[in-house]
């Protein structure tokens, strides 16, 4: 299920010069890799632009670009980095004069999350492929030069996904496909709107209204973590104020990382259906029924 702000987003094409009229009245805040808005930062010099990140998303979205390697003192142009070593502790090596720069870029990144703390962040786009700022699958190498020991995340990204577990996150190219964009999107709305209640000091009243508008969504995602959000919204008075907001909020975007199937918008429009029991006749019910499975097994056998 796709609320409808998200699916604004996603149907918009590429803009234009002038088409940059299209604003929010208070945009997402995510942290983005500086390359990716068409920074020279990269190790040749260059940048790596993505228009869709930049001109779709980027109507309703203020940046705060970041660049490990330029922050932490390296130059440009430079000599390339790569992970070597342990799966378990990569160390940041450059390619040729095997020089390490791991606590260098430790020692920035420990100061640099303490900062982007007060930045208010709704997410964070990571540079894939990228020894400091790859979200996953960055190859790590043998010392020796004989091959791979196994992959895993920049040195920057781990210690930022350490700090933000809840915080949405994902990468330039898993962006391009339309599912994992979808959930992206989808995820950083939600948690917009989640600390914009809570910095109204959220009631029980407001997190009951919330908890309702946002249910076919979270139900779309895992009815486990539904029912489990439902029981914490229920027994909201047994909690304290700040208990209760971390465990609402961590159930939450545990379950909006959990994709979306067909099987489970079935559901999801299953359930909605029953809203209109009381109006619909028995051959208007069948023939919606009738729809639903010829959408579920047409798509299943795409």
């Amino acid at each position: 299920m796709v609320n409808p702000a998200v699916e604004k987003v996603l149907k918009t094409p590429p803009v234009g010069e002038e088409d940059h009229n299209i604003v929010m009245s208070e945009k997402i805040r995510l942290g983005i890799s500086s390359c990716l808005m068409g920074n020279n930062v990269r190790y040749n010099g260059g940048h790596q632009l993505d228009k869709f990140i930049t001109r779709t998303l980027g109507n309703y979205v203020e940046f705060v670009p970041v660049c490990p390697e330029v922050e932490c003192g390296l130059g440009v142009p430079r000599e390339t980095l790569r992970l070597v070593g342990s799966a378990d502790n990569p160390r940041l090596i450059t390619s040729r004069s095997k020089i390490d720069h791991t606590e260098k870029m430790q020692k920035w990144a420990a100061q640099k999350i303490q900062e982007l703390e007060k930045e208010d962040l709704q997410g964070f786009i990571f540079k894939s492929k990228s020894p400091s700022s790859g979200m996953e699958r960055v190859k790590i190498y043998h010392a020796d030069k004989s091959g791979l020991t196994g992959s895993g995340p920049g040195i920057f990204a781990k210690m930022f996904m350490n700090h933000f577990p809840l915080l949405p996150v994902e990468e330039d190219g898993r962006l391009h496909d339309i599912f994992l964009r979808e959930n992206f999107v989808e995820r950083i709305f939600v948690y917009k709107r989640w600390r914009d209640l809570v910095g109204k000091k959220i009631t029980r009243g407001a997190l009951v209204e919330f908890h309702t508008d946002h249910k076919l969504l979270i139900m779309a995602h895992s009815i486990a973590h539904y029912r489990t959000l439902g029981r914490i919204v229920a027994q909201a008075k047994q909690y304290k104020p700040a208990h209760l907001i971390a465990n609402y909020e961590s159930t939450l975007m545990k379950a909006l990382r959990l994709k979306t199937t067909v099987k489970k918008n079935t559901n999801v429009l299953q359930h909605i259906m029953g809203y209109f029991k009381k109006v619909l006749t028995k051959d208007e019910k069948k023939s919606f029924l009738s729809l639903l499975r010829l959408i579920y097994t047409n798509t299943i056998l795409l």
